[in-house]
């Protein structure tokens, strides 16, 4: 209880909100070519300092303290030290979902924050490499973090992406290992099902689905995006009719995939219509949202999802459809999912003893925090606004919830933890 004694007489004896203010207004304050700006600045850091020293001189880890004080508030530092008495450890890797964890349509104007930035930089400054894992184009990924975070710790070489939800990692600066496209590694039927679809996806919509949508600048996956801002009610109707189709014309590719198959005397099993309302039931039985979806446009099927034909069901099992109201509607691999990516990004980072910061809003990040978690290989973090699925599991776990846009609540939180197990 030592370190809890300490703590509170931490925040209880010195003025820690204006220290943080005075630390919040150094770290952002813009470049600006004034000489008033730059003095400005200068006196800032000066007294900034000044309240630091005086930290450091009062406890016997100093500066360990000063620092906690500087960056976290007073239920942060104390949630670093129940995590810290919990796992006894430092996390040694962020593992972060982009789009409504570190910015948010709703509360950053679709921006990554400058004080979650600047937090990050402390972290890669501090020796913790960070995983960029998300649904995004490389493309889309690196253009953002390059002008977040700058081009040098990009290329850092402690600096991953796992684009794509894990059809490809991306880590400058490990030569022949630098860019991984883990889809070439899918057996070959699967592929040729994917190819399938994406072939036809536009060119076959109806019209007001072709004019109400786009394909997404994809290397493997499927994603058909709302030609309307994400969220609003005509984008949310475009990728409900979005969803649809995209089931049936995957059902249509499998289907194709499995002519000839039959039931093993050359007899087709299934004709395109009885395809169409199994694949339906089965995405149906895996997702409630895509039944809730399906139901809505009147298109649910009414059949036993456990009684979906063998052959079909084991080429449906590797291959996940994922719907994300009013902003997507998707097919991909469940070979390759977050968790992939995450594994292999790490082997190329050296992380060979993980305990990570995983961070995230959908399904496809709960499987990577499932993964740490059942691996004792970190700790997990959700935005209130996540899916239903992924909530539960943070609150069941650390209940590390924030605030839409404030995913740098956590990550300061995080960065007390770090300090605070040095003291171990």
């Amino acid at each position: 209880m030592e370190r809890y004694d300490l703590v509170y007489r931490l925040y209880d004896d010195y003025d820690t909100e204006t220290l943080r203010e005075y630390q919040a207004f150094v770290d952002v304050f813009p470049a600006i070519d004034s000489r008033v700006a730059l003095e400005h600045w200068q006196g800032a850091n000066e007294e900034l300092e000044h309240r630091k020293d005086e930290i450091r001189s009062g406890f016997a880890a100093g500066e360990t303290f000063a620092e906690v004080a500087s960056r976290a508030n007073r239920d942060q530092a104390f949630t670093a030290l129940d995590l810290d008495a919990k796992y006894g450890r430092a996390v040694n890797v962020l593992v972060l979902d982009v789009d409504e964890t570190l910015r948010s349509a709703g509360g950053t104007d679709n921006e990554i924050p400058r004080d979650t930035l600047h937090v990050l930089t402390e972290f890669h400054e501090a020796g913790v490499p960070i995983v960029i894992c998300t649904g995004q184009t490389l493309e889309n990924v690196k253009g953002f973090a390059i002008q977040g975070l700058g081009s040098e710790i990009v290329h850092s070489g402690e600096l991953s992406i796992v684009y794509e939800a894990g059809t490809g990692v991306f880590t400058p600066g490990h030569g022949a290992d630098t860019k991984q496209l883990l889809y070439e590694e899918l057996n070959e039927e699967i592929r040729d099902v994917f190819d399938d679809v994406r072939s036809r996806v536009l060119p076959e919509a109806p019209e007001a689905l072709r004019r109400g949508c786009h394909l997404q600048g994809n290397e493997f996956n499927v994603t058909m995006k709302p030609n309307y801002e994400t969220g609003s009610t005509k984008a949310r109707d475009t990728i409900d009719t979005a969803l649809v189709y995209l089931i049936d014309l995957l059902a249509d590719a499998v289907g194709t995939a499995l002519e000839g198959n039959g039931d093993g005397n050359g007899t087709t099993v299934l004709d395109d219509e009885t395809v169409v309302d199994w694949t339906r039931a089965f995405y149906a039985d895996q997702d409630p949202e895509i039944r809730a979806v399906l139901e809505s446009e009147g298109e649910y099927p009414d059949l036993d999802a456990d009684a979906v034909p063998d052959a079909l069901a084991d080429v449906l099992e590797r291959i996940d459809v994922a719907y994300y109201e009013a902003d997507a509607a998707e097919i991909g691999s469940l070979e390759l999912n977050k968790v992939v990516g995450v594994e292999r990004a790490l082997d190329v980072l050296g992380v060979d003893d993980p305990f990570g910061l995983v961070m995230g809003d959908s399904k496809s990040d709960l499987r990577v925090m499932q993964w740490v978690d059942e691996n004792d290989a970190g700790i997990a973090a959700a935005p209130e606004h996540a899916s239903q699925d992924t909530l539960e599991h943070v609150l069941e776990t650390d209940e590390l919830v924030f605030d839409r846009g404030k995913s740098v609540d956590i990550l300061r939180t995080v960065y007390a933890l770090n300090r605070l197990a040095r003291l171990d």
